[in-house]
């Protein structure tokens, strides 16, 4: 079992958590601008990385909220987890 740590209560089960997709995405200051083929982009096209990757998560049977998170795709490892609204963390490749 993963432990995740959680920036608000410290450590946890990987059970307690749920992935909100990938960090950092920017909503589009006006939506209906967009056409068609750039909304579905915004939407759907998300960046799948091989390697370290910023995510959401959310501790829904904890204090609910969401954090951010760098994982390593390959290996499942959590680097680093940040709160919400903080920049991500520069971290290098080889850093483990």
């Amino acid at each position: 079992m993963l432990i995740i740590n959680c920036p608000y209560c410290g450590e946890r089960p990987e059970i307690e958590f749920r992935y909100g997709g990938e960090a950092h995405i920017a909503r589009p200051a006006d939506p209906s601008a967009l056409s068609d083929a750039e909304w579905t982009d915004f939407l759907y096209n998300r960046t799948n990385p091989k390697g370290k990757h910023a995510e959401r998560w959310r501790h829904i049977h904890g204090c609910g909220r969401y954090f951010n998170a760098v994982r390593d795709t390959v290996s499942d490892f959590f680097v680093t987890t940040y709160k919400t609204g903080e920049a991500r963390p520069d971290i290098e490749e080889s850093a483990r």
